[in-house]
């Protein structure tokens, strides 16, 4: 017979849970711990070259974190897997179920129809880091004498087997690596049942996101520069400040609905 809990109880464990990863994060990052990436990113934008985030299943939601919002970099660019339906060859019914994301062959069009430029930069996440599309999307990036910061779990994808005909992990590929801290299974809460809910991927790696951005901004301030950040379109002034600035990287960077 299984043995009920509180709902209350269960919410406060998670947000133990959660807090406590990004506390760590937190002080991993006043460390320095993330110095190597904000590097590679300050100098990428340094020579004019532009961050370019991928992310696929619930990972996108870190690209979209890293590209076009409030309070982040103008000089980034968001590659998502439906590019090759939107811009590219493929038939929309590959947008179905998980199998694209799986494909390593698929990087070869996504690269190709991607905005990219020789000094840009990429961040990649995945919380598996598995995956064929992400590992081959970092394989090509480096090929292309690109930089490749990632963001997954170590405790995770070291207890996976890698779906890329290389046998890598997309941790074995980056330039730098980030622990998003998330756990075996991505879920901290277990239920009566044996069922684990709870995911913190999601929340860690937009911690991350934030963290990193953070970091560039204020590496540009430092260097005597005004950071290229958008502000809020829904504030007076917000589309004219964000559309002179993203101008200056005409045909560079995308903002799909």
């Amino acid at each position: 017979m299984s043995v009920s809990v509180r709902t209350s109880d269960l919410v406060q464990a998670y947000t133990r849970e959660v807090t406590s990863r990004l506390e760590e994060l937190s002080g991993q990052a006043a460390s320095g711990s993330l110095d190597d990436a904000i590097e590679l990113l300050t100098s990428a934008l340094d020579k004019g070259g532009v961050i370019q985030a991928f992310g696929t299943g619930h990972s996108e939601a870190f690209a979209m974190e890293i590209a076009g919002r409030a309070g982040g970099l103008i000089p980034t660019n968001r590659i998502a897997l439906r590019d090759v339906v939107l811009r590219g060859t493929y038939d929309v019914g590959v947008l179905t179920g998980s199998s694209l994301e799986r494909d390593p062959s698929v990087v070869n069009e996504l690269f190709a129809l991607s905005p990219v430029g020789p000094e840009d930069v990429f961040v990649i996440a995945s919380n598996s880091g598995v995956n064929g599309s992400i590992v081959g999307l970092a394989l090509l990036a480096k090929a292309k004498g690109h930089k490749v910061i990632a963001v997954t779990s170590m405790a995770h994808t070291l207890k996976v087997e890698p779906k890329h005909p290389s046998g890598k992990r997309l941790c074995d590929v980056a330039d730098v690596v980030i622990d998003n801290t998330a756990p075996f299974g991505d879920a901290v809460l277990e239920m009566p049942d044996g069922i684990n809910v709870g995911a913190v991927s999601s929340i860690t790696a937009a911690f991350i996101a934030q963290l990193l951005t953070i970091g560039t901004a204020n590496r540009i301030a430092e260097e005597g520069r005004k950071p290229p950040v958008y502000i809020s379109a829904n504030i007076p002034g917000g589309d004219d400040h964000n559309q002179a600035l993203e101008d200056l990287y005409k045909d560079r960077i995308r903002r799909d609905a």
